[in-house]
Formats: structure tokens, C-alpha cells, sequence
């Protein structure tokens, strides 16, 4: 079978054999084609609209000690914050009314003072506002989630980050995988859009792991998937592994979206941490979603799961109008809607 057919078989049935996906993300041959098919089957199914996520990263604190995270329980380097809630229903606001972003997106560390009876008060707030809410929180029980569907979120993101579990319990000490995969049945139960998403470029991590890792997406037939690299942080136990594996992440993202063709796919920051134009790039490569950072003033700088973060310097507005800019110039446009998976 040529290289063509083989990925438009790939494009048109939406489905790939373990050993097909490691060729496709071990052989840098396929790339071009890959990338070219990958978009092509994201134009067909999502359509030419990037939607913008109003990304608000309203705590650094957290309760776990994963080896890669710059957010890192034992990290005495890190200067810490935390929102009030006042200040996290402000930012939504202007990121709803002055931006005009139709999904915002609340991220934190593990960070217990937010309890189910405040980030509910949050939740509903934020909600009269007409937007989309994605929570990416953390591991939470079965009523917490339910709590917080009641006051209005619609989606949460909690990255399974590797279906390799010797290697996940390794980087992630003191957690449970299976409690993890647990966590997305359990949303997807309450309704929620459902987000996961893996690191590439871990250490240890293997080819046939980020395969059994895309299989495993598929099969939990997630709406959303982020995808990004590894990006090693000075503060935290990996800083000497090497990480930031660009192109293979390009590659797995791709195969993610032949392999899932409706759902959404963030160009990640990450991405664009390891090239100027990383999400520009991921774009073209079967991605169809960007989260411009919203957060202002000194809590800006201070979220940094990995060094070197992209657009720490920019503005709210400024972020926004550049993405803008830049999607236009590929041909593509912002999305106007909430931009909800269509199954």
C-alpha cells in the first residue's frame, strides 16, 4: 500500500492499527502527507473556524508532587497566589464582554480552599455572563462534579497524561491512575464535554506507549484532546531530561485527528514555547482550537508549569487581536459561537 492510500484509508474510516500509528510517528517520511491529510480531515469535520478559549489560571497552588510540573507541591521556588473569587468573576467578565470570548476556561493547581461550595458561587457568576465554562481543576469525586454541572460548567480538561502506568505512577507519586481514568468516566456521565490529552517526549516514554495513549482516546471517545511536549522545568526533579519533542507532538496530534475527526484540538502554549509560531503551525496540522491567556498582572508570570511560557508579556486584548491576525493570515477564522464538539 503507497503512503497515499494508506493515509487517505486512515482519513476515511478513522482508523489505524497500533503499528500503523507508530509508523506514522516514528517515520518522519509520512510528515508532510500526515500534517496535509490531518488538516484536511479537520476542514472536513470541524470546519475552517479556531475557536478562542478565554484561559484564566486562577491558582498555583497544588496538593500533588508530579515530577514534570513546575506547580509541584515540594517546588519552594515558586512564588505563590490564588484568586479571590471576586477577582476570577472580573477577569471572565472582561474576557466575555471586552474580548468577546464565548468559552472560559478555569485553570489551577489542586488547590483545596477552592471547595465545591466556592467555585459553585464562581461557576454561576461567571455563567450569567453567556459564556461556555471549561473547568480544568483537577481530580475531583463524582459530586463535585456533579456540583459544579448543576451551577453551569459545561466542559473539564484533566489530561490522563500517559496510559503507561508504571510510568504514570513514576511521575506522578502518591496518584492513581486507574482514579484518574475513573475521573473521565465519571464526567462523562454527568454530561460534560469531556477534554483529555497526553505529554509527548516523556521520559520513558516509548513509541508504542504514546500509541497505546491515542488508542486509548479514542476507545473513551473524548471531545477534546490536548497534545503538547514535555517542556522540562528548572525546579522540578526531571530538569536534565531532554523533552521538547516538537515535531513528534505535531505528529501525534495529527494522528489524533484522524483518528477522532469532529473533536476539538488545541494548539497548545506549548507549542508555541518551542517555536514562534508553534500554534500557527498546529494549526495547519489538525488543530482547531487556541486558548489566548486572559490572566492579568502579576499572576500572569507566575503559572509557569514549564520555563520559558509563550505570551507572558502580552496582554489580554493584545493576544487576542494577534491571534486574530494570524488566523486570517492562514486562511482560517475565529470561530463566533461556543464551539461545542458536533458529534
Amino acid at each position: 500500500m503507497s503512503d497515499s492510500n494508506f493515509l487517505q484509508c486512515a482519513a476515511d474510516t478513522h482508523v489505524l492499527s497500533k503499528e500503523q500509528i507508530i509508523a506514522l510517528l516514528r517515520d518522519d517520511k509520512y510528515e508532510k502527507e500526515l500534517f496535509s491529510t490531518a488538516d484536511e480531515v479537520r476542514r472536513k469535520f470541524v470546519g475552517d473556524e479556531v475557536h478562542l478559549r478565554g484561559l484564566i489560571e486562577f491558582s498555583n497552588i497544588c496538593k500533588n508532587n508530579c515530577l514534570y510540573c513546575g506547580l509541584r507541591r515540594d517546588n519552594l521556588k515558586i512564588k505563590r497566589y490564588r484568586m479571590s473569587p471576586e477577582e476570577i468573576v472580573g477577569l471572565a467578565s472582561r474576557a466575555a464582554h471586552d474580548y468577546g470570548f464565548k468559552t472560559i476556561v478555569m485553570q489551577s493547581g489542586e488547590d483545596l480552599w477552592f471547595t465545591p461550595e466556592r467555585l459553585k458561587e464562581i461557576i454561576s457568576e461567571i455563567k450569567k455572563f453567556d459564556v461556555a465554562i471549561t473547568l480544568s481543576i483537577g481530580e475531583k469525586t463524582f459530586e463535585e462534579y456533579a456540583t459544579y454541572k448543576e451551577a453551569g460548567a459545561d466542559r473539564y480538561l484533566i489530561r490522563i497524561e500517559t496510559t503507561d502506568k508504571d510510568l504514570y505512577h513514576r511521575l506522578d507519586p502518591d496518584m492513581s491512575w486507574e482514579a484518574r481514568k475513573q475521573c473521565l468516566v465519571n464526567l462523562g456521565k454527568l454530561g460534560y464535554e469531556v477534554g483529555s490529552g497526553i505529554m509527548v517526549g516523556l521520559p520513558g516514554q516509548t513509541m508504542e506507549s504514546i500509541a497505546d495513549d491515542l488508542i486509548f482516546l479514542k476507545e473513551m471517545n473524548i471531545d477534546m484532546a490536548g497534545i503538547g511536549p514535555f517542556i522540562p522545568h528548572p525546579d522540578t526533579p526531571l530538569k536534565n531530561e531532554k523533552g521538547r519533542a516538537f515535531n513528534l507532538s505535531l505528529r501525534t496530534m495529527a494522528v489524533m485527528r484522524l483518528l477522532l475527526p469532529d473533536i476539538n484540538i488545541p494548539a497548545t502554549t506549548a507549542m508555541e514555547t518551542l517555536h514562534p509560531d508553534g500554534r500557527i503551525i498546529a494549526l495547519q496540522c489538525g488543530a482547531n482550537v487556541i486558548m489566548p491567556n486572559v490572566t492579568e498582572g502579576e499572576y500572569r508570570q507566575l503559572y509557569q508549569l514549564y520555563p520559558g511560557k509563550a505570551a507572558l508579556n502580552e496582554t489580554p486584548l493584545y493576544s487576542k487581536t494577534n491571534f486574530g491576525m494570524r488566523i486570517e493570515a492562514i486562511g482560517r477564522k475565529i470561530g463566533t459561537g461556543y464551539g461545542s464538539r458536533k458529534k
